[in-house]
Protein backbone atom coordinates (compact mmCIF):
# COMPACT_ATOMS: atom_id res chain seq x y z
CA UNK A 1 0.00 0.00 0.00
CA UNK A 2 1.42 3.38 -1.03
CA UNK A 3 2.17 5.90 1.69
CA UNK A 4 0.33 9.21 1.11
CA UNK A 5 2.66 12.10 0.33
CA UNK A 6 3.45 14.44 3.22
CA UNK A 7 3.27 18.23 2.95
CA UNK A 8 7.06 18.37 3.15
CA UNK A 9 7.32 16.09 0.13
CA UNK A 10 4.96 18.26 -1.91
CA UNK A 11 6.92 21.31 -0.83
CA UNK A 12 10.16 19.64 -1.91
CA UNK A 13 8.65 18.90 -5.30
CA UNK A 14 7.63 22.56 -5.75
CA UNK A 15 11.08 23.74 -4.66
CA UNK A 16 12.62 22.09 -7.71
CA UNK A 17 10.67 24.52 -9.91
CA UNK A 18 12.12 27.35 -7.81
CA UNK A 19 15.57 25.81 -8.33
CA UNK A 20 15.63 25.12 -12.07
CA UNK A 21 13.95 28.40 -13.04
CA UNK A 22 17.32 30.03 -12.38
CA UNK A 23 18.53 28.40 -15.60
CA UNK A 24 15.40 29.39 -17.53
CA UNK A 25 15.69 33.09 -16.67
CA UNK A 26 19.37 33.87 -16.12
CA UNK A 27 20.90 31.49 -18.67
CA UNK A 28 18.29 30.66 -21.28
CA UNK A 29 16.50 33.98 -21.65
CA UNK A 30 18.49 36.86 -20.18
CA UNK A 31 22.15 37.02 -19.17
CA UNK A 32 23.89 34.41 -21.33
CA UNK A 33 22.44 35.49 -24.73
CA UNK A 34 23.60 39.07 -24.10
CA UNK A 35 27.01 37.98 -22.79
CA UNK A 36 27.45 35.56 -25.69
CA UNK A 37 26.82 38.29 -28.28
CA UNK A 38 28.71 41.08 -26.50
CA UNK A 39 31.80 39.34 -25.14
CA UNK A 40 32.16 35.70 -26.18
CA UNK A 41 31.72 35.94 -29.96
CA UNK A 42 34.11 38.34 -31.79
CA UNK A 43 32.48 41.40 -33.47
CA UNK A 44 32.85 39.92 -36.96
CA UNK A 45 31.50 36.52 -35.94
CA UNK A 46 33.21 33.25 -35.04
CA UNK A 47 35.31 31.42 -37.63
CA UNK A 48 34.43 27.73 -37.59
CA UNK A 49 35.30 24.73 -39.74
CA UNK A 50 32.57 22.13 -40.29
CA UNK A 51 33.24 19.05 -42.41
CA UNK A 52 36.20 20.76 -44.02
CA UNK A 53 34.21 23.90 -44.89
CA UNK A 54 35.35 27.16 -43.32
CA UNK A 55 32.59 29.55 -42.36
CA UNK A 56 32.02 32.54 -40.12
CA UNK A 57 28.83 32.70 -38.09
CA UNK A 58 27.36 35.56 -36.08
CA UNK A 59 26.36 35.23 -32.44
CA UNK A 60 22.69 35.23 -33.47
CA UNK A 61 23.16 32.35 -35.93
CA UNK A 62 25.19 30.31 -33.46
CA UNK A 63 22.62 30.84 -30.72
CA UNK A 64 19.74 29.91 -33.01
CA UNK A 65 21.41 26.75 -34.28
CA UNK A 66 22.32 25.65 -30.73
CA UNK A 67 18.73 26.03 -29.50
CA UNK A 68 17.35 24.23 -32.54
CA UNK A 69 19.84 21.38 -32.11
CA UNK A 70 18.86 20.85 -28.47
CA UNK A 71 15.17 20.84 -29.37
CA UNK A 72 15.73 18.17 -32.03
CA UNK A 73 17.88 16.07 -29.70
CA UNK A 74 15.27 16.13 -26.96
CA UNK A 75 12.46 15.21 -29.34
CA UNK A 76 14.43 12.20 -30.54
CA UNK A 77 15.19 11.01 -27.00
CA UNK A 78 11.93 11.97 -25.27
CA UNK A 79 10.26 8.56 -25.84
CA UNK A 80 13.12 6.82 -24.02
CA UNK A 81 12.98 9.32 -21.16
CA UNK A 82 9.21 8.98 -20.95
CA UNK A 83 9.48 5.20 -20.80
CA UNK A 84 12.00 5.36 -17.98
CA UNK A 85 9.86 7.89 -16.11
CA UNK A 86 6.72 5.74 -16.44
CA UNK A 87 8.09 2.27 -15.94
CA UNK A 88 11.15 2.47 -13.70
CA UNK A 89 11.39 3.08 -10.00
CA UNK A 90 14.35 5.41 -10.41
CA UNK A 91 12.64 8.66 -11.33
CA UNK A 92 14.24 10.48 -8.42
CA UNK A 93 17.70 9.23 -9.40
CA UNK A 94 17.32 10.44 -13.00
CA UNK A 95 15.76 13.73 -11.87
CA UNK A 96 18.64 14.55 -9.57
CA UNK A 97 21.24 13.35 -12.09
CA UNK A 98 19.84 15.80 -14.63
CA UNK A 99 19.59 18.56 -12.06
CA UNK A 100 23.15 18.28 -10.80
CA UNK A 101 24.63 17.70 -14.27
CA UNK A 102 22.87 20.81 -15.53
CA UNK A 103 23.93 22.79 -12.47
CA UNK A 104 27.59 21.83 -12.94
CA UNK A 105 27.50 22.75 -16.65
CA UNK A 106 25.87 26.08 -15.78
CA UNK A 107 28.49 26.74 -13.13
CA UNK A 108 31.13 26.10 -15.79
CA UNK A 109 29.72 28.94 -17.90
CA UNK A 110 31.13 31.30 -15.31
CA UNK A 111 34.63 30.34 -16.43
CA UNK A 112 34.02 31.12 -20.12
CA UNK A 113 35.41 34.41 -21.35
CA UNK A 114 35.95 36.29 -24.60
CA UNK A 115 36.64 33.97 -27.53
CA UNK A 116 35.53 30.79 -25.72
CA UNK A 117 32.81 30.19 -28.30
CA UNK A 118 32.90 26.40 -28.52
CA UNK A 119 33.26 25.89 -24.75
CA UNK A 120 30.35 28.23 -24.06
CA UNK A 121 28.11 26.52 -26.61
CA UNK A 122 29.06 23.05 -25.34
CA UNK A 123 28.32 23.89 -21.70
CA UNK A 124 25.10 25.67 -22.66
CA UNK A 125 23.92 22.67 -24.70
CA UNK A 126 24.72 20.26 -21.85
CA UNK A 127 22.95 22.47 -19.33
CA UNK A 128 19.94 23.02 -21.58
CA UNK A 129 19.59 19.31 -22.40
CA UNK A 130 19.90 18.37 -18.71
CA UNK A 131 17.30 21.03 -17.87
CA UNK A 132 14.61 19.66 -20.17
CA UNK A 133 15.43 16.00 -19.47
CA UNK A 134 15.19 16.48 -15.71
CA UNK A 135 11.79 18.13 -16.20
CA UNK A 136 10.46 14.90 -17.75
CA UNK A 137 11.10 13.07 -14.47
CA UNK A 138 10.01 16.05 -12.39
CA UNK A 139 6.62 16.12 -14.14
CA UNK A 140 6.27 12.34 -13.72
CA UNK A 141 6.08 12.75 -9.94
CA UNK A 142 2.94 14.92 -10.04
CA UNK A 143 0.33 12.10 -10.33
CA UNK A 144 1.87 10.42 -7.28
CA UNK A 145 1.73 13.54 -5.12
CA UNK A 146 -1.85 14.72 -5.77
CA UNK A 147 -5.10 13.80 -7.50
CA UNK A 148 -8.00 15.73 -9.02
CA UNK A 149 -8.21 19.41 -8.07
CA UNK A 150 -5.26 18.97 -5.71
CA UNK A 151 -3.10 18.13 -8.73
CA UNK A 152 -4.11 21.38 -10.40
CA UNK A 153 -3.31 23.37 -7.27
CA UNK A 154 0.02 21.65 -6.70
CA UNK A 155 1.03 22.10 -10.32
CA UNK A 156 0.09 25.76 -10.12
CA UNK A 157 2.02 26.22 -6.89
CA UNK A 158 5.14 24.80 -8.49
CA UNK A 159 4.67 27.01 -11.56
CA UNK A 160 4.18 30.13 -9.41
CA UNK A 161 7.17 29.30 -7.22
CA UNK A 162 9.27 28.88 -10.35
CA UNK A 163 8.28 32.31 -11.63
CA UNK A 164 9.12 33.82 -8.25
CA UNK A 165 12.45 32.03 -7.85
CA UNK A 166 13.66 32.66 -11.38
CA UNK A 167 12.56 36.28 -11.21
CA UNK A 168 14.22 36.85 -7.84
CA UNK A 169 17.61 35.52 -8.94
CA UNK A 170 17.40 37.48 -12.19
CA UNK A 171 16.61 40.63 -10.20
CA UNK A 172 19.64 40.08 -7.98
CA UNK A 173 21.84 39.46 -11.01
CA UNK A 174 20.56 42.53 -12.87
CA UNK A 175 21.31 44.71 -9.84
CA UNK A 176 24.76 43.14 -9.46
CA UNK A 177 25.63 43.64 -13.14
CA UNK A 178 24.24 47.17 -13.34
CA UNK A 179 25.98 48.34 -10.15
CA UNK A 180 29.12 46.25 -10.60
CA UNK A 181 31.36 49.22 -9.75
CA UNK A 182 29.79 49.46 -6.31
CA UNK A 183 30.90 45.87 -5.71
CA UNK A 184 34.35 46.71 -7.12
CA UNK A 185 34.27 44.16 -9.95
CA UNK A 186 34.48 44.50 -13.71
CA UNK A 187 31.20 44.18 -15.64
CA UNK A 188 32.35 41.05 -17.45
CA UNK A 189 33.27 39.49 -14.11
CA UNK A 190 29.86 40.40 -12.72
CA UNK A 191 28.19 38.69 -15.68
CA UNK A 192 30.28 35.55 -15.28
CA UNK A 193 29.52 35.40 -11.57
CA UNK A 194 25.83 35.80 -12.36
CA UNK A 195 25.95 32.83 -14.73
CA UNK A 196 27.73 30.78 -12.08
CA UNK A 197 25.11 31.81 -9.51
CA UNK A 198 22.42 30.16 -11.63
CA UNK A 199 24.28 26.86 -11.38
CA UNK A 200 24.73 27.22 -7.61
CA UNK A 201 21.06 28.19 -7.18
CA UNK A 202 19.89 25.25 -9.30
CA UNK A 203 22.09 22.68 -7.58
CA UNK A 204 21.71 24.11 -4.08
CA UNK A 205 17.92 24.27 -3.95
CA UNK A 206 17.63 20.93 -5.76
CA UNK A 207 19.14 19.43 -2.63
CA UNK A 208 15.91 20.29 -0.81
CA UNK A 209 14.08 18.19 -3.37
CA UNK A 210 16.63 15.39 -2.96
CA UNK A 211 16.12 15.30 0.81
CA UNK A 212 12.31 15.51 0.85
CA UNK A 213 11.04 13.74 -2.28
CA UNK A 214 10.49 9.97 -2.00
CA UNK A 215 11.06 7.55 -4.84
CA UNK A 216 7.83 6.63 -6.58
CA UNK A 217 6.84 3.87 -8.98
CA UNK A 218 3.54 3.28 -10.74
CA UNK A 219 3.37 -0.42 -9.90
CA UNK A 220 5.66 -2.78 -8.04
CA UNK A 221 4.82 -5.48 -10.58
CA UNK A 222 6.24 -3.51 -13.49
CA UNK A 223 9.57 -4.47 -14.93
CA UNK A 224 12.23 -1.83 -14.54
CA UNK A 225 14.96 -2.90 -16.95
CA UNK A 226 16.38 -0.25 -19.26
CA UNK A 227 15.56 -2.23 -22.44
CA UNK A 228 11.96 -2.66 -21.32
CA UNK A 229 11.72 1.03 -20.41
CA UNK A 230 12.93 2.01 -23.88
CA UNK A 231 10.35 -0.25 -25.58
CA UNK A 232 7.62 0.99 -23.26
CA UNK A 233 8.51 4.59 -24.03
CA UNK A 234 8.12 4.09 -27.77
CA UNK A 235 4.94 2.04 -27.29
CA UNK A 236 3.44 4.77 -25.07
CA UNK A 237 4.28 7.41 -27.67
CA UNK A 238 2.69 5.31 -30.42
CA UNK A 239 -0.51 4.85 -28.39
CA UNK A 240 -0.77 8.57 -27.65
CA UNK A 241 -0.24 9.45 -31.32
CA UNK A 242 -2.91 6.98 -32.47
CA UNK A 243 -5.40 8.42 -29.99
CA UNK A 244 -4.67 11.97 -31.17
CA UNK A 245 -5.02 11.01 -34.85
CA UNK A 246 -8.51 9.61 -34.14
CA UNK A 247 -9.64 12.96 -32.70
CA UNK A 248 -9.99 15.68 -35.35
CA UNK A 249 -10.18 18.64 -32.96
CA UNK A 250 -7.36 17.31 -30.81
CA UNK A 251 -5.17 16.79 -33.87
CA UNK A 252 -5.98 20.22 -35.32
CA UNK A 253 -5.19 21.92 -32.04
CA UNK A 254 -1.86 20.15 -31.58
CA UNK A 255 -0.78 20.96 -35.13
CA UNK A 256 -1.76 24.60 -34.60
CA UNK A 257 -0.03 24.65 -31.20
CA UNK A 258 3.13 23.09 -32.62
CA UNK A 259 3.34 25.90 -35.16
CA UNK A 260 2.41 28.99 -33.15
CA UNK A 261 4.26 27.84 -30.01
CA UNK A 262 7.36 27.51 -32.17
CA UNK A 263 7.01 31.21 -32.89
CA UNK A 264 6.48 32.07 -29.22
CA UNK A 265 9.49 30.04 -28.09
CA UNK A 266 11.68 31.53 -30.83
CA UNK A 267 10.91 35.06 -29.69
CA UNK A 268 11.64 34.11 -26.08
CA UNK A 269 15.00 32.58 -26.98
CA UNK A 270 16.13 35.12 -29.58
CA UNK A 271 14.80 38.45 -28.22
CA UNK A 272 17.82 39.28 -26.08
CA UNK A 273 20.44 38.45 -28.68
CA UNK A 274 18.39 40.32 -31.32
CA UNK A 275 18.39 43.40 -29.12
CA UNK A 276 22.12 43.20 -28.47
CA UNK A 277 23.44 42.39 -31.96
CA UNK A 278 20.89 44.07 -34.22
CA UNK A 279 19.83 47.08 -32.15
CA UNK A 280 23.01 47.57 -30.12
CA UNK A 281 21.05 47.95 -26.87
CA UNK A 282 22.85 48.11 -23.54
CA UNK A 283 22.94 45.12 -21.21
CA UNK A 284 20.96 47.12 -18.64
CA UNK A 285 18.12 47.67 -21.12
CA UNK A 286 18.03 44.04 -22.18
CA UNK A 287 18.18 42.58 -18.69
CA UNK A 288 15.74 45.11 -17.29
CA UNK A 289 13.23 44.36 -20.03
CA UNK A 290 13.49 40.62 -19.51
CA UNK A 291 13.06 41.10 -15.78
CA UNK A 292 9.91 43.12 -16.43
CA UNK A 293 8.56 40.34 -18.66
CA UNK A 294 9.10 37.83 -15.85
CA UNK A 295 6.87 39.65 -13.38
CA UNK A 296 4.34 41.20 -15.79
CA UNK A 297 3.72 37.69 -17.13
CA UNK A 298 2.03 36.63 -13.90
CA UNK A 299 -0.59 39.38 -14.15
CA UNK A 300 -0.92 38.85 -17.89
CA UNK A 301 -1.80 35.18 -17.40
CA UNK A 302 -4.50 36.07 -14.87
CA UNK A 303 -5.90 38.82 -17.10
CA UNK A 304 -6.12 36.62 -20.18
CA UNK A 305 -7.83 33.91 -18.13
CA UNK A 306 -10.56 36.38 -17.23
CA UNK A 307 -10.85 37.48 -20.84
CA UNK A 308 -11.33 33.85 -21.86
CA UNK A 309 -14.35 33.58 -19.54
CA UNK A 310 -16.09 36.28 -21.57
CA UNK A 311 -14.75 35.65 -25.07
CA UNK A 312 -13.99 31.94 -25.04
CA UNK A 313 -10.61 30.23 -24.95
CA UNK A 314 -10.11 29.91 -28.71
CA UNK A 315 -10.99 33.54 -29.44
CA UNK A 316 -8.69 34.75 -26.69
CA UNK A 317 -5.79 32.67 -27.99
CA UNK A 318 -6.44 33.92 -31.52
CA UNK A 319 -6.42 37.48 -30.21
CA UNK A 320 -3.09 36.84 -28.51
CA UNK A 321 -1.67 35.39 -31.74
CA UNK A 322 -2.73 38.55 -33.56
CA UNK A 323 -0.75 40.55 -31.00
CA UNK A 324 2.27 38.24 -31.44
CA UNK A 325 2.03 38.81 -35.19
CA UNK A 326 1.93 42.56 -34.66
CA UNK A 327 4.99 42.34 -32.42
CA UNK A 328 7.07 40.73 -35.18
CA UNK A 329 6.16 43.59 -37.53
CA UNK A 330 6.83 46.13 -34.79
CA UNK A 331 10.25 44.58 -34.10
CA UNK A 332 11.17 44.85 -37.80
CA UNK A 333 11.22 48.66 -37.59
CA UNK A 334 12.27 48.94 -33.94
CA UNK A 335 15.21 51.27 -33.30
CA UNK A 336 15.19 52.72 -29.77
CA UNK A 337 15.47 51.27 -26.23
CA UNK A 338 12.01 52.71 -25.48
CA UNK A 339 10.48 50.66 -28.27
CA UNK A 340 12.20 47.55 -26.92
CA UNK A 341 10.70 48.23 -23.48
CA UNK A 342 7.25 48.57 -25.08
CA UNK A 343 7.70 45.27 -26.86
CA UNK A 344 8.76 43.62 -23.60
CA UNK A 345 5.69 44.96 -21.80
CA UNK A 346 3.36 43.55 -24.46
CA UNK A 347 5.19 40.20 -24.45
CA UNK A 348 4.78 40.02 -20.67
CA UNK A 349 1.04 40.66 -20.97
CA UNK A 350 0.42 37.84 -23.47
CA UNK A 351 3.18 35.29 -22.83
CA UNK A 352 1.86 33.55 -19.73
CA UNK A 353 -1.73 33.77 -20.96
CA UNK A 354 -0.92 32.20 -24.33
CA UNK A 355 0.72 29.23 -22.62
CA UNK A 356 -1.89 28.85 -19.88
CA UNK A 357 -4.90 29.05 -22.21
CA UNK A 358 -3.29 26.64 -24.68
CA UNK A 359 -3.09 24.11 -21.86
CA UNK A 360 -6.71 24.67 -20.80
CA UNK A 361 -7.90 24.41 -24.43
CA UNK A 362 -6.12 21.06 -24.63
CA UNK A 363 -7.79 19.98 -21.38
CA UNK A 364 -11.22 20.49 -22.98
CA UNK A 365 -10.33 18.01 -25.73
CA UNK A 366 -8.72 15.24 -23.68
CA UNK A 367 -10.76 12.25 -22.53
CA UNK A 368 -10.61 11.86 -18.76
CA UNK A 369 -9.61 8.19 -18.84
CA UNK A 370 -6.51 9.10 -20.88
CA UNK A 371 -5.74 12.44 -19.23
CA UNK A 372 -2.52 11.40 -17.48
CA UNK A 373 -0.93 9.90 -20.57
CA UNK A 374 -2.02 12.66 -22.93
CA UNK A 375 -1.09 15.46 -20.55
CA UNK A 376 2.32 13.85 -20.18
CA UNK A 377 2.56 13.87 -23.97
CA UNK A 378 1.49 17.52 -24.06
CA UNK A 379 3.97 18.47 -21.33
CA UNK A 380 6.89 17.05 -23.29
CA UNK A 381 5.49 18.42 -26.57
CA UNK A 382 5.09 21.96 -25.22
CA UNK A 383 8.69 22.09 -24.03
CA UNK A 384 10.25 20.77 -27.20
CA UNK A 385 8.11 22.19 -30.02
CA UNK A 386 10.55 25.03 -30.79
CA UNK A 387 12.75 23.37 -33.38
CA UNK A 388 12.43 25.17 -36.70
CA UNK A 389 11.94 28.70 -35.42
CA UNK A 390 15.44 29.24 -34.01
CA UNK A 391 17.00 27.44 -36.98
CA UNK A 392 15.01 29.55 -39.47
CA UNK A 393 15.94 32.69 -37.53
CA UNK A 394 19.64 31.75 -37.60
CA UNK A 395 19.62 30.72 -41.27
CA UNK A 396 17.98 33.95 -42.50
CA UNK A 397 20.40 35.99 -40.37
CA UNK A 398 23.32 34.12 -41.89
CA UNK A 399 22.08 34.50 -45.49
CA UNK A 400 20.93 38.12 -45.32
CA UNK A 401 23.24 39.62 -42.73
CA UNK A 402 20.36 41.12 -40.73
CA UNK A 403 18.15 39.79 -37.95
CA UNK A 404 15.28 42.07 -38.94
CA UNK A 405 14.21 39.76 -41.74
CA UNK A 406 14.61 36.85 -39.31
CA UNK A 407 12.15 38.36 -36.83
CA UNK A 408 9.63 39.05 -39.60
CA UNK A 409 9.88 35.43 -40.78
CA UNK A 410 8.54 34.32 -37.39
CA UNK A 411 5.21 35.95 -38.27
CA UNK A 412 4.51 32.96 -40.52
CA UNK A 413 4.24 30.70 -37.45
CA UNK A 414 1.52 32.89 -35.95
CA UNK A 415 -0.38 33.24 -39.24
CA UNK A 416 -0.41 29.53 -40.07
CA UNK A 417 -0.93 28.38 -36.48
CA UNK A 418 -3.82 30.78 -35.99
CA UNK A 419 -5.45 29.77 -39.28
CA UNK A 420 -5.41 26.08 -38.29
CA UNK A 421 -6.67 26.88 -34.78
CA UNK A 422 -9.78 28.47 -36.32
CA UNK A 423 -10.95 24.99 -37.36
CA UNK A 424 -10.45 23.35 -33.94
CA UNK A 425 -13.57 23.25 -31.77
CA UNK A 426 -13.31 23.48 -27.99
CA UNK A 427 -15.61 20.52 -27.29
CA UNK A 428 -14.44 16.96 -26.87
CA UNK A 429 -15.49 14.65 -29.70
CA UNK A 430 -17.77 11.93 -28.45
CA UNK A 431 -16.69 8.89 -26.50
CA UNK A 432 -13.06 8.10 -26.41
CA UNK A 433 -11.65 5.13 -28.19
CA UNK A 434 -9.34 2.75 -26.42
CA UNK A 435 -5.66 3.36 -26.87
Amino acid sequence: MTTPPARSERFGWCVYDWANSAFATTVLAAVLPVYFAEWVVPPGGAALSWLGVDTRLSATSLWGYANGLIAILVILTAPVLGGIADFSSRKKLFLMTGAYAGAVATLGLGFCGAGDVQATLLLFCIGHYAFVCANVFYDAFLPFLATGPEMDRLSGQGYALGYLGGGLLLLLNVVFIHFHQVFEVEQETAVRLSLASAGLWWGGFSTVTLLTLRERSASVSRRTGLAFSVRAGFASLREAVLHIVRRRNLLLFLVAYMIYNDGVQTIIKMAAIFGKEELGLSSSTLLGTLLMVQFVGIGGALGMSRAAEALGVRRTILGALAVWLGLTLFAFRMETPGEYWIMGLVVGLILGGTQALSRSFYARLVAREHAAQLFGFFSVFSKFSAVWGPILFALIRQLTGTSRLSIVSISVFFLVGGAILCFAKEEQEGASAPI
